[in-house]
């Protein structure tokens, strides 16, 4: 297989990224993409920052297990199949499922900070930033947060306000 084509996609938190990797993905049969989702690579929550107010900070680059994502995007790219347990954002009684991804000749990247790490970086051929308001960013944050990871209404607030 020759060397795919990588695309990189990232934006803030809530500015659309999965919305616009699951319309781009429409559009391609199965077997021509592989998507990496940094989203699986937060480390444990133990091992996460906290600030002076002793919350955790998702949103920084420490946050990732940037090694084990760099390694995984060299896999893809070397025609590899990459394996590894879903992340579930620290929601109790959730089961991770174990994610299989076949090589392909379109690799997406995607995640906030997939331009941050110079070594993914570096792997892409085309890079798209996906932009939005704060204001939109907030609400999209907001239903997901509440919706998919059980957190309240409060603390997603506070984590945009001193987080994002």
């Amino acid at each position: 297989m020759d060397k795919p084509y990588v695309v990189g996609i990232t934006g803030c938190s809530g500015s659309g990224k999965t919305y616009f990797l699951n319309k781009l993905v429409e559009h391609f049969e199965k077997e021509q993409l592989a998507v990496l989702s940094m989203d699986n690579y937060y480390k444990p929550i133990t091992e996460q920052v906290r600030d002076e107010n002793n919350v955790v900070n998702f949103d920084l680059p420490e946050s990732i297990d940037r090694e084990a994502f760099h390694q995984d995007t060299l896999k893809l790219v070397n025609g590899e199949t990459v394996r590894l347990e879903e992340y579930v954002f620290n929601v109790r009684d959730v089961t991770p499922s174990v994610i299989e991804i076949q090589p392909a000749p379109i690799v997406i990247v995607e995640g906030i900070f997939s331009f941050y790490y110079e070594e993914v970086f570096d792997e892409m051929d085309l890079k798209i930033f996906v932009e939005s308001t704060e204001e939109i960013m907030l609400n999209r944050r907001i239903e997901r947060d509440e919706k998919e990871r059980g957190y309240h209404d409060r603390s997603i607030r506070y984590r945009f306000e001193h987080h994002v």
